[in-house]
């Protein structure tokens, strides 16, 4: 199940946790005991109903007793909470649920991850998105999205921006969104929802099926304007030369990074060189704690600027990850590097018991013009006006109705 790359501290009386119990509630009696419990509790700032199974009727219930903790409540984990569920019951049970939560106004973590979403039950999704004024945290991983789905999980990004700055809210902190199929087709909008938020921290997008150019424009369009990121994880993805070429370009931008990953990413030999170097022409990272670069087709030649990059430039690194990659496991580079760690006290690098045959043929590269990059560039621009303008219809109020209101509207929203 995806988390957040920190664990909030709550006294044991202040959560209400069900998770994992594998209950299935269809009915207002299936749920009832367990939301006297609820109820009865005065200070609940977390809720979990994670790795359960709850239908129409119970959701309803449910977000009744959300209602009485509205005040109080942080954080929200539904993950793997519709196993079994039809797919028209899904979006009904989000239209009790979703509204629920977005009366909350000090809800600032929700975990949705584990949950058949996909394209039909997008659309309550992306509203609440848009609107949750006050979340800082969102987790929405393994849903089934596609890259049509995720599209609109970047425009609902988007709006969700320009509603926050209308209520002077800081932008989201965390945006996690792994294992959704959301490929190249999603990055336009992916790129500019993510843009909007200026004060991003948290970028996990791992398991998307995003080829080169996708990453590349995520990169160019999206990322590069979140200059507060801490750590991106693109794992599982095909970055490639080229694309490689434009991450280690942009690497220095990101100043206060702790942790990259590109595990399984097929940077190639040259790619991996490109992304080494630029660790190593930039300034030394005092936080960054964790370096992630399996299955990339890494040789000696990169293996050895790694070396100095280790010695240099990542003073704090305390994991370091390089199986499967292109070169020999008795190497005095590695001898070198795991000196460095020892001498440190700290410091690790993983098994090297899968490393790749030294003659294997490099893939095929995908290639993109320059024209074409800058063609993307100039429709993103286009693309963000008319979302501007689009947002233009829907204002929110500050006022102390705010919250309501939101909520009100939610409850319009229909499949």
């Amino acid at each position: 199940m995806a988390s957040l790359d920190f664990t909030p501290e709550y006294k044991d009386e202040e959560v209400y946790s069900l998770a994992g119990k594998s209950l299935k509630f269809d009915t207002k009696e299936d749920i009832e005991p367990y939301l006297k419990e609820l109820n009865a509790l005065k200070n609940v700032k977390k809720l979990d109903f994670s790795g359960n199974t709850i239908g129409i009727d119970a959701s309803k219930h449910l977000a009744d007793s959300i209602d009485l903790h509205r005040d109080t409540l942080e954080e929200v984990n539904f993950a793997d909470l519709f196993t079994g569920r039809l797919k028209d019951e899904i979006p009904k049970s989000l239209e009790f649920l979703l509204p629920a939560l977005a009366k909350a106004p000090n809800l600032h973590i929700i975990n949705l991850s584990d949950n058949a979403f996909g394209l039909q039950t997008i659309e309550p999704v992306e509203d609440f998105i848009a609107k949750a004024v006050y979340l800082q945290h969102l987790i929405l991983s393994n849903n089934g999205m596609g890259p049509f789905a995720g599209e609109r999980i970047g425009k609902s990004l988007f709006k969700l921006s320009l509603a926050k700055q209308k209520l002077g809210q800081p932008s989201l902190k965390t945006f996690i969104c792994g294992r959704n199929r959301l490929e190249n087709g999603s990055t336009t909008y992916l790129s500019i929802g993510l843009k909007a938020h200026k004060d991003l921290q948290v970028v996990k997008l791992y398991q998307n099926g995003i080829r080169p150019q996708g990453i590349a424009k995520l990169i160019l369009q999206g990322l590069k304007h979140n200059t507060k990121l801490t750590i991106l994880d693109l794992q599982d993805n095909t970055i490639t030369k080229k694309s490689a070429k434009v991450l280690a370009d942009n690497l220095s931008i990101w100043k206060e990074l702790k942790e990259l990953n590109v595990n399984d990413c097929l940077l190639n030999p040259l790619g991996s060189l490109e992304l080494v170097k630029a660790f190593n022409a930039g300034e030394s990272l005092q936080g960054f704690k964790t370096l992630r670069l399996q299955y990339n087709e890494l040789d000696s030649k990169a293996l050895e600027i790694l070396k100095d990059v280790i010695a240099n430039k990542l003073p704090k690194l305390e994991s370091l990850e390089l199986n499967g990659n292109r070169f020999e496991e008795e190497s005095s580079i590695v001898d070198e590097i795991n000196a460095i760690f020892e001498e440190r006290g700290f410091g690790e690098l993983d098994e090297l018991d899968d490393l790749e045959e030294l003659d294997s043929e490099d893939e095929e590269e995908e290639t993109e013009s320059e024209e074409e990059a800058e063609e993307e560039e100039i429709e993103a621009e286009v693309l963000e006006k008319e979302l501007e303008q689009e947002q233009e219809n829907y204002t929110v109020d500050n006022d102390n109705k705010q919250v309501q209101d939101i909520a009100a509207e939610l409850e319009k929203t229909h499949i």
